[in-house]
């Protein structure tokens, strides 16, 4: 029998990629979209096998009623408190109302459980949110892949390509969990699909140190890319904290302060991930490091700035 997956957040960049993902096997996917959207409706109405339900976060009834009939809800939707708790409250709570078995909530990062209070807001709202999910009458399944390996090409500044530096904070040796987007969809499909699923799924596209990416990028480039003590994760934390109080935008999802929080995170090993299973669902040839590096630099001359 054919699986009704419903999506919310299939408008975002890792959304859309679970979407076409989950499009490979034999499900009907039904996306959540507010009401007056017609983002959902355009970029999905070419594929019969997509179906558009609107319905708003504070609207329990038309919530309920757009999530009846899914096998599972995949959470996708990325912000701050308003979408991470309160948001994914509302799609919990129609989800149980619905009779809907199986839910997925917007994790898809390190493993946010065991960090210090206060060290990171974005985790810390997951993890606040797990609670919830723990309590409610649902099987649930919480992806965690640690960090997405795309944002090593800019956004995240840890490979600094113009001054040929690999920034670190405390121990260059510390092991890093990264994972593709993509490679990130496709496990969360499978997950999606599999009435079996745990509590939590670990996977990681590559485990490597800011010393193995040194290495790496040096390789790829012939250039030697040394490695940068940057502070300490504790130095990094008082950081972000100032950079937060100063903050014009607390709401804001990722400004720097957060990245500098995720560091923090990695860097000081909470965040890692300690029960990786890349081969639950079978042989796969995941990303790597250093093919996404490799690729960032075939189309660029390596000498970003970032």
């Amino acid at each position: 029998m054919t699986s009704t997956v419903l999506v919310a957040g299939a408008t975002g960049d890792l959304g859309g990629r679970i979407v076409r993902e989950l499009l490979r096997h034999d499900v009907r996917v039904r996306v959540l979209t507010r009401p007056g959207s017609a983002t959902a409706a355009d970029r999905f109405r070419d594929d019969p096998r997509v179906d558009v339900v609107a319905a708003g976060y504070d609207d329990r009834a038309a919530l309920t009623e757009a999530v009846a009939g899914s096998d599972v809800v995949v959470s996708a939707v990325s912000g701050t408190r308003p979408v991470i708790v309160d948001a994914q409250r509302a799609l919990l709570a129609a989800t149980v109302a619905a009779g809907v078995p199986r839910f997925l909530p917007s994790d898809y990062s390190a493993d946010y459980r065991r960090i210090a209070p206060g060290t990171n807001r974005n985790f810390e709202l997951r993890r606040e949110f797990a609670a919830e999910v723990d309590a409610a009458p649902v099987q649930a399944t919480s992806v965690l892949t640690g960090m997405f390996t795309d944002l090593l090409t800019g956004q995240a500044p840890m490979v600094l390509f113009g001054r040929r530096r690999v920034l670190f904070w405390s121990d260059a040796d510390q092991v890093l969990d990264f994972t593709t987007k993509d490679d990130v969809a496709r496990v969360t499909a499978l997950v999606a699909l599999d009435d079996d699923a745990p509590r939590v799924v670990e996977m990681a596209g590559d485990q490597v140190s800011a010393r193995g990416v040194a290495r790496t990028v040096s390789e790829l480039t012939g250039t030697p890319f040394r490695l940068q003590w940057a502070g300490t994760t504790g130095t990094l934390s008082a950081m972000s904290a100032v950079g937060r109080r100063l903050s014009r935008n607390p709401d804001e999802t990722f400004p720097a302060w957060q990245g500098m929080q995720y560091f923090v995170s990695m860097f000081s090993g909470q965040a890692q991930l300690r029960h990786v299973d890349n081969g639950r669902y079978g042989a796969h040839t995941w990303t790597t490091v250093r093919d996404v590096l490799q690729a960032h630099l075939a189309t660029t001359d390596g000498s970003t700035a970032s």
